[in-house]
């Protein structure tokens, strides 16, 4: 079991709202604040992945160098 997400070398953390029963997380060991929320545990996931893709993307547009972890994800 884990608790940490994991794609494409990013790393993401899992955090539950009780009060509003909601999941949410951000992308962890980079300077860039990219959050990520879902209802469900599964939405979670694909959620982290759509902003890992996103990121990419935006940095790809903006030819900029998209950060890379600053811990090694296992």
């Amino acid at each position: 079991m884990s608790d940490i997400l994991k794609y494409k070398g990013y790393a993401g953390s899992i955090h539950f709202d009780a009060d509003d029963l909601m999941f949410y997380g951000k992308i962890e060991y980079i300077r860039a604040l990219i959050t990520y929320e879902a209802d469900n545990a599964l939405e979670l996931k694909k959620s982290f992945e759509l902003a890992v893709d996103d990121y990419l993307l935006v940095c790809q547009q903006q030819n900029l160098e998209p950060e890379q972890p600053t811990q090694k994800i296992l």
